[in-house]
């Protein structure tokens, strides 16, 4: 890939957007004249939008697989891919539509962020990636660094998932175990004495990687190519990165003049945290939440960061929080209709569910499913009885499941 692909000029500070930075070194640990002790702002990378070729960039005819396609729009892709993107849209039912994330090569949307990331690590001629993560993000961190022939040192917690394990171990990353209140000291160590590159958060609120949720932009570029601008996207939502990407990239939309509008985000996050939900009553720029018992370890987060506060808030959606039984529900509607979900990843369409008559019915709707569902911690655990092998055994079965003759 060609550093001249890409039409980024620098970064911004979303603390104050009138402070810019150059594109280099990336700034993972966010805007050093805005940010405080207690709130830390993030940067956005900026591009010159007066170079691109819209009708040509969106044009049906150009090929799909890869962010390579909107590499104008996108940070220098320096690191090589794995093909991720270009996930299908599922409509579930008359209005209602899927993204299933599952469908990246490390079966998550973490993919798009990770190739990102992995290009500034290769930019910046750092000596490896480290990362902080419990799950999605250590296990497409880990992928993408191998395929860029970088070492990866990820800190998860515990009580990982064993597929995240698995994934973390084929890949040939570093894996430590530590308890969940070690892993972003210990990442910072990791960072300023042995150099190697963040691609997770490094501060006190969430700022997260500067290049990151620019990869996330394309969920919003591939839902437009498929169904124009929806009503509203509901967005499982921890970090709320997805969220800001999916918003960002529908105002690019706008901007270019392929858009008129964009459309209301909503941010579905784990009534065991709820750290957006409660930043933005409050009207602060993020929030400290303890986190309660909950399965839906992805969005389950003691913390939440500013770009989610922009993408709610500038985009007239709401925050919204959902407990285990209604991404249950969720994630079993999905598997009906055969989408094998991760019960965060269900968060969106539980999101949606919760608002009943007060849905949105002025358009499509779309639902982001983030992870595939052998990404459950209790992935396994569940084995089924085997049955005699006789006529009167099966039918038995047949008729318990309702199928008679």
């Amino acid at each position: 890939m060609a550093t001249d692909d890409s039409l980024a000029t620098g970064q911004r500070s979303l603390g104050d957007p009138a402070l810019d930075y150059p594109l280099w070194p990336p700034l993972t640990s966010g805007c050093p004249r805005t940010s405080t002790e207690d709130v830390s702002y993030p940067v956005e990378v900026g591009y010159a939008y007066d170079k691109a070729d819209p009708a040509d960039l969106f044009a049906p005819v150009r090929a799909r697989g890869g962010l390579e396609r909107w590499a104008p729009l996108l940070p220098p892709l320096l690191a090589p891919g794995l093909g991720e993107g270009a996930t299908p849209l599922v409509e579930l039912e008359p209005g209602v539509y899927v993204k299933d994330e599952s469908r990246n090569p490390t079966w998550s949307h973490k993919d798009r962020l990770n190739r990102c990331t992995t290009s500034a690590a290769v930019g910046a001629g750092a000596p490896g990636i480290a990362v902080a993560s419990s799950g999605n993000h250590g296990a497409s961190a880990a992928a993408y660094a191998a395929r860029a022939g970088l070492p990866c040192v990820v800190f998860t917690g515990p009580d990982a998932p064993p597929a995240v394990d698995a994934f973390l171990n084929a890949y040939g990353a570093v894996v430590l175990p530590v308890p969940w209140e070690a892993r972003w000291p210990l990442l910072r160590q990791v960072v300023e004495r042995l150099g190697l590159h963040p691609v997770s958060n490094l501060t006190t609120t969430h700022t997260g990687h500067a290049y990151g949720p620019e990869g996330y932009k394309t969920v919003a570029y591939e839902i437009f190519q498929d169904v124009g601008v929806p009503s509203a996207v509901f967005v499982p939502t921890g970090y709320g990165e997805l969220l800001f990407g999916v918003w960002k990239g529908f105002e690019e939309l706008r901007r270019l003049g392929l858009a008129d509008r964009v459309p209301r985000v909503f941010a579905c996050e784990s009534a065991a945290s709820g750290a957006l939900h409660r930043a933005l009553a409050e009207g602060a720029p993020a929030a400290h939440v303890t986190v309660g018992a909950s399965e839906a370890y992805s969005i389950a987060s003691p913390v939440s960061g500013y770009r989610g506060v922009l993408a709610v808030r500038g985009s007239g959606g709401r925050a919204l929080t959902v407990d285990d039984r209604q991404l249950a529900e969720a994630q079993g509607e999905l598997a009906r209709a055969g989408l094998w979900a991760e019960l965060s990843a269900a968060a969106g369409l539980a999101g949606l569910r919760s608002l009943g008559a007060q849905a949105p019915d002025d358009g499509p709707v779309v639902c982001v499913s983030t992870s595939s569902g052998f990404k459950d911690k209790g992935m396994g655990s569940h084995r089924t009885a085997p049955a005699v092998p006789t006529w009167e055994e099966v039918e038995r079965r047949l008729r318990a499941a309702g199928i008679t003759g």
